[in-house]
Parts: structure tokens; sequence; C-alpha cells
């Protein structure tokens, strides 16, 4: 039985798991950093004590610390969140180790599904559809070089263990192979600790489309609906919405139930999200799954009325899922806008500082997750996110109005923000006709939007 929670995050995420517990009457413990000291987190947690100093890899990537904290504070599970230890497979097995529970899938789970290129391979073994590429980790740079020139240009590398954009490279030619190799393979041995790196047929102007999945022990499988994340930037996502109107009625419902055959195929337990790439045909491919919570969930949460991380702590406490597939309802329309403290006008520079004054908004269907405060002051070592506004309406029209009408609401003084540039973003014709892409921002947008400056 899960009693005390470890929360080993920050941010809006540490915030959003001590919500839950304490409606589930769970206590919790928050650890911060040296610089987090006056992060919001620890002031809403029952207990809170400083993991380390500023560096992450001696603070919240600290796992040797987090786990002694964890068996000295008597918590007898631990939720990290997302980012930082969430998906680390030795920060699983210690706590295996040490009789704590992970809140997130089996260790082997996590093995399998957190490394692209074991993914990919077991994806085939199930017979889900996978973009054409590489089979198992590429050896070395002429393995490479022979299977971009049997799949054909442009293809992408990527790294196995990545994320985030990081370790990945478009290769539009033979002759592009070779440094692009030698990057991507440095960039994931700095960022992820590994430098093996796959290769997949690039596919030109996708859609990024992900299904969130729950698994627990007793069999149960069932999805909560998709979510189109095609509004990115640098491969990272900048706006998320549930759920899509790309695909139709039959084309999503044989998304879902690959997504489910996904869960039920490797056994998986607790929250994961199946991540497709969409072709102009409509046929899509799996291209991996995150074997944790999402930044963007709570845009599932506002179209289902599933408490997500409620769900998680469940399933980590060996419960069953409480409801069937046919119970789940999906009503209206959901869309979040991922606000950062950023200058988009000056190649979205980091802009922490001193907040001097802030205002949220409101209303029925609105809701803003973050952290900050007026009097917060936003450390320049961290994810520039400093919150995420969601917003319901009936249908994506009207949500696309509601977005609006919210980002006029947002006060954030002291610092610069990407609020204008989301609204920018929100009111394109692109956007608004659903026509949008994953490279949409940087092949147009940046550029309608630096022509019409001049």
């Amino acid at each position: 039985m899960i009693k005390k929670i470890l929360v080993a995050n920050r941010g809006d995420i540490a915030v959003r798991i001590i919500r839950t517990c304490k409606e589930l009457d769970i206590k919790t413990v928050a650890i911060y950093s040296e610089v987090d000291k006056e992060c919001l987190h620890r002031y809403l947690a029952d207990e809170s004590i400083c993991i380390g100093p500023n560096n992450i890899s001696k603070s919240y990537n600290n796992i040797d610390n987090i786990i002694y904290l964890a068996l000295k504070l008597e918590c007898n599970a631990i939720h990290p969140g997302f980012g930082f230890l969430s998906e680390n497979i030795e920060f699983a097995k210690k706590c295996e180790e040490n009789n704590i529970i992970l809140i997130g899938p089996k260790m082997d789970q996590m093995a399998i599904m957190g490394d692209k290129s074991k993914a990919r391979e077991t994806m085939m073994n199930l017979d889900i559809p996978v973009v054409p590429g590489s089979k198992q980790i590429l050896k070395d740079k002429e393995e490479a070089l022979n299977l971009a020139n049997e799949i054909g240009y442009p293809v992408i590398i990527k790294a196995s263990n990545g994320g985030g954009g990081k370790g990945m490279r478009i290769v539009t030619c033979e002759s592009e192979l070779f440094h692009s190799f030698d990057i991507a393979s440095s960039e994931a041995l700095s960022a992820f600790g590994s430098s093996d790196l796959y290769m997949e047929k690039f596919i030109e102007n996708p859609r990024h489309i992900e299904v969130q999945v729950f698994g627990d022990n007793f069999l149960n499988a069932i999805h909560l609906g998709g979510r189109d994340c095609s509004m990115q930037r640098r491969n990272q996502k900048v706006l998320e919405e549930s759920l899509t109107d790309y695909l139709n009625e039959e084309e999503k419902s044989k998304l879902y139930k690959t997504a489910v055959d996904i869960v039920k195929g490797v056994g998986y337990l607790g929250a994961g999200t199946i991540e497709f790439i969409v072709d102009k045909n409509k046929n899509f491919y799996f291209i991996e799954m995150n074997t944790r919570i999402q930044v963007e969930h709570p845009v599932t949460e506002m179209i289902t009325g599933v408490d997500l991380i409620k769900l998680q702590i469940l399933i980590a406490n060996n419960e069953p899922i409480p409801f069937k597939q046919d119970d789940i309802l999906f009503r209206g329309h959901a869309i979040e806008c991922r606000i950062n403290a950023e200058d988009p006008y000056n190649d979205f520079k980091p802009c922490p500082g001193k907040i001097t004054s802030v205002n949220f908004p409101g209303g029925f269907g609105v809701r803003f997750d973050t952290f900050i405060y007026a009097g917060y002051t936003i450390p320049p070592i961290y994810d520039s996110m400093i919150g995420k506004l969601i917003c319901w309406s009936e249908n994506r029209q009207q949500c696309i109005k509601k977005i609006n009408r919210a980002l006029d609401e947002i006060i954030v003084e002291g610092i610069d923000t990407n609020i204008e540039f989301q609204k920018s973003l929100i009111n394109s014709d692109t956007f608004i006709n659903d026509n949008h892409y994953t490279k949409f921002i940087e092949n147009e947008f940046i550029l309608e939007a630096t022509l019409a400056s001049v």
C-alpha cells in the first residue's frame, strides 16, 4: 500500500503530482536543488528537503541521494514525473532493489520500450507498422550508408536512447551521411550516455499523433484517445490538442486498436504514450513509446475527465484500472499551449529572471498548470517552460476562440515569454484549417513572421 511518495521532480509536474496525492490522502516529500529553494512544489508538499547543488547530475539526477532520502524519510514510493530519471533503467533497478515502488512500468518494459531501437524491433515482431529503416542499432557509418542507399533518401538518424530532438539528424544525400552520423553519435553520447543510433526513412511533412495508454497487473489494457502533437519546433512540441480532427473515426479506431495491441503485446504496466507518425495518405507508423506521463497529459484529462496521475498511482498500488474501455467517453476538444520563458523573436533565447507580477487566466474550461508566482526567480539551468495553458470547449473551433481569450488574460511581467508567439500560432490560417505538420513552424511560420516584421 502506497503511503508516502517522494516526488523526484520539480516545476509544474511536481505541483501536479502533489495535488493528486493530497486528494488521495497520500503524504508527499518534495526534493529541490539549492537554486530551487523557492520553487512552489516544496511548499505544497508535506515535507521538503534539498537534494543537492544546482548541477542536475548532483541533484535531480542523483540516483543514490534520491534513494537514500526516500528510505530515510520512509517513502515507500517514488513518482519521477517526466524528464530527469523518469525513464532511467538504473534508477528503476535501484528502486526495485530497495523495495521502493517506482510509479512507472516494470524495469524490463522500460528497457525494451525506452530504447527506440529495441522498441522498433519489438514492434516488428508484433506486426505493428513501423517506418522502413534499421532493424537493430547501426554498427558503424558504413552500415548506415548501405542502409540509406537501400531505403532511399531522405533518411533520419536517431539516438536509440534519445528524445527531445537530441542525437537526431536528417540526411538528404549520401555526401552528408558520415558527417551527420558523427554529430548525432556525439550528441547522443553527451545527452544520454550512449552513442547508439538507428535509422529510418524520413517521412516528409508528417503529422505526429500519439495515443495515451494504460495497462495494469490484471491484464487490462485501455486507451484514452489520441493527441495531435504536430506543432513542433526543432522536434520539441509547442502545442498539443485532443482529440485529433486530422483522422476520421474509422482511422482513429484503427490507430487506437494498434496502440492497445502494443500494450497487450508487451504486457505493459502503468501510463505510456504510443507515438505515431502519419503520412499524407493517413498511413501511420510506430516511432516510439514514452514510458512515463507526458507533458501534454492535461488535454487528455480535459476530454475524458480522468485524472491520469491518480490512475498511475492506483496501478502502482496493484489495483486494477477502475473502468472499462467502453466506460471512457470523449467529450469536446482540448488544446494546450506551452508557455515558456523565452524570446521567440531572438531565436527563442531563454529568459530567466525574477517575475514581478502575474495573472493567470480563468473561466469555464480553462486550466493553467504552473509553479511560478510573483516574486519567483526562474533559474537559468532548467527547461524554459513555466506553465501550460489548457482549454476545453465543445469543438475545435470554439476551443481556439477560448484559448485566444485565455492567452490574452495571462500576464507574466519581469521576463520575456512566448505568449504572443503562441497567439500568432493559434490564429494562423494553417492551424485554424488544421493543415499544419511537424516542420510547419520552422519551414513556414517563422519565415512568415520574419517577413511580416520587416
